[in-house]
């Protein structure tokens, strides 16, 4: 009980020292009323993080203990909502989150589909197979090397791997001699190069209505210069980029996921955007959405 005698609840954010975590963190910090909620971070690396009464270590989600610690540290706080942030973690959690008996806490969609949307190279497939807009697209070890890819696409290509967190491990190859291909393998994707605009939809779909809202952000600046993590983005006025809010839309839709998304879009040489990834969570951008968060706090599941 809080000290005015109304019950305190407790929301619980996976991968609080990350940079969805952190941006969820400072927002929480804004949004949430600490008369009301009590927020716990999880991490495999806690810090001191701002937005959060306290951070507890989780091991990775790969790791044979991330299971049982998980269901553990649900048991003790049994939070009033779980808000993950981790792609790695998503179908598993999504499965622990209901064997706890906590299933319409969880912010997050059901197993199957979040399943798909953590491994990149089944999210391509889905969505091609519902005629949503997408790059051309391989397994990697299809193409035996960086030439054959480069012929088969026409020009540049991007490998990354089928399963990673955001930007990391995503790589332009353009030349045949590339020592990135060394590494590359059936756990990777190859995609053909987009090399228009990008942006970063972030989508709130209604698990009750299936109704998405949907904020378009334009990337300014990358980790990687082409590619890779936002390092800034601008939110563009309601009705420009249209055809990107509706792909946006129509992605949710055709992959079945419901709560906070955040994806990554870029145009081909004649205008058309395509989707290149799907994360089925809150993104390090966020915070130029904070439509999200509020539907979350103020609607979530409905």
């Amino acid at each position: 009980m809080s000290s005015s005698g109304r019950h305190l609840r407790t929301i619980l954010v996976t991968g609080a020292a990350g940079p969805a975590g952190r941006t969820l963190g400072a927002q929480l910090a804004r949004r949430a009323d600490p008369a009301r909620w009590r927020v716990v971070g999880v991490d495999l690396a806690p810090d001191d993080t701002p937005g959060f009464d306290v951070i507890e270590a989780v091991p990775a989600a790969a790791d044979p203990a991330y299971d049982r610690a998980t269901l553990e540290l649900l048991a003790r706080h049994r939070p009033d909502l779980v808000v993950p942030t981790v792609s790695d973690e998503l179908p598993r959690l999504a499965v622990l989150v209901r064997a706890a008996g906590l299933g319409e806490s969880v912010v997050l969609s059901r197993p199957g589909p979040t399943a798909v949307a953590a491994d990149k190279l089944l999210t391509m497939w889905a969505l091609d197979r519902e005629r949503v807009s997408v790059p051309r697209h391989a397994p990697a070890d299809t193409h035996a090397s960086a030439a054959d890819a480069l012929v088969w696409a026409g020009g540049p290509v991007v490998v990354k791997p089928r399963v990673a967190r955001g930007g990391r491990g995503v790589h332009v190859v353009e030349d045949a001699r590339d020592p990135v291909w060394a590494d590359v393998d059936g756990s990777w994707i190859v995609q053909v190069f987009a090399p228009g605009v990008e942006y970063s939809p972030q989508v709130y779909r209604s698990p009750a209505t299936g109704r998405c809202t949907v904020v378009v952000l334009l990337k300014t600046g990358r980790k990687e210069g082409r590619v890779g993590n936002a390092t800034g983005v601008a939110r563009l006025p309601d009705g420009e980029a249209a055809d990107v809010a509706a792909l946006a839309a129509r992605t949710a839709e055709a992959l079945d996921l419901v709560g906070p998304l955040d994806m990554d879009v870029r145009r081909l040489d004649d205008g058309t955007p395509v989707v290149l990834e799907v994360n089925a969570r809150f993104g390090a951008v966020s915070a130029g959405a904070p439509e999200l968060l509020d539907a979350v706090l103020d609607r979530w599941p409905g």
